[in-house]
């Protein structure tokens, strides 16, 4: 059952903070996740709407979250035209287009053939893929977060809260390491992050947490103009994971995988 007010609030307190410190993003849709009883739920639909006359950008995500890994192309290419129906009519009210698309678990294709269909068939749809190199494991801390809301737990949401952003500061740090191992420096990052109510009540402090590591924020255009996105990936698999790390095994350096940061075991538990 989804608490609709609680997802408004969520929703349009992530929206204003992000509007607020002038941060450009890309919200990554599910448009299945749009519809109940095969209707389109419309104040989700205003949802969006707002995000999008707020100046923020929507990405295609795929109608319903399929994994490439256990579907064919031809399923996975149908989902996402399926997912950028209601997208592409968002931003069309606001004179702009559809141009991100990012793949659900980050799985791109455990083939190279099957990688190279897919981005044939984006380049074709005129789709930029949305790569991602500060990867986390929000969703987990999310899960725990909310649970720990529902039992009224305060102390543990706040524990959690702060076991959070540690995680997120060790998760630049690791991914600022491993780009200059890689390129000799750091590289324009970009981060993934879920919709939740964790990073409502976090977004302000992760903010200011990149702004304390001397980030700027800029957009996914300016930060792929970075030579760091040209580089080839050679080395293909059934994993969800950084771009760096493609690079990373591109380049024979498979040792960098072994320094992730963890995500703590009683929060997995939590999560479970």
């Amino acid at each position: 059952i989804i608490d609709s007010a609680l997802q408004k609030d969520l929703f349009n307190r992530i929206r204003s903070t992000l509007k607020e410190e002038n941060v450009p993003v890309i919200g990554f849709v599910n448009e299945g996740k749009l519809y109940s009883n095969e209707v389109l739920v419309s104040y989700q639909v205003d949802l969006l709407r707002n995000w999008v006359a707020d100046g923020l950008e929507l990405g295609n995500h795929t109608f319903s979250h399929r994994d490439y890994n256990n579907v064919s192309f031809r399923v996975y290419a149908a989902g996402i035209l399926n997912g950028e129906t209601v997208t592409r009519k968002l931003l069309s009210e606001q004179n702009k287009q559809i141009r991100y698309f990012r793949h659900p678990f980050l799985h791109v294709g455990n083939t190279k053939s099957k990688a190279d269909s897919l981005n044939d068939f984006l380049k074709k749809h005129h789709y930029r893929v949305a790569p991602v190199t500060i990867d986390t494991e929000d969703y987990l801390f999310a899960l725990a977060y909310t649970r720990a809301k529902q039992k009224n737990d305060t102390s543990l949401m706040t524990r959690i809260g702060a076991e959070y952003m540690a995680y997120m500061e060790k998760k630049i740090k690791h991914y600022e390491k491993q780009a200059n191992h890689l390129f000799g420096r750091n590289i324009s990052q970009i981060l993934l992050i879920h919709a939740n109510l964790l990073n409502a009540d976090y977004l302000n402090r992760l903010i200011a947490l990149y702004k304390s590591r001397n980030y700027a924020f800029i957009t996914m255009e300016d930060a792929l103009k970075d030579p760091a996105y040209q580089t080839e990936i050679t080395v293909f698999g059934s994993w969800g994971i950084s771009w760096i790390d493609r690079w990373a095994l591109s380049m024979g350096k498979k040792e960098f995988l072994k320094e992730d940061p963890a995500t703590p075991e009683y929060i997995k538990k939590l999560a479970e």
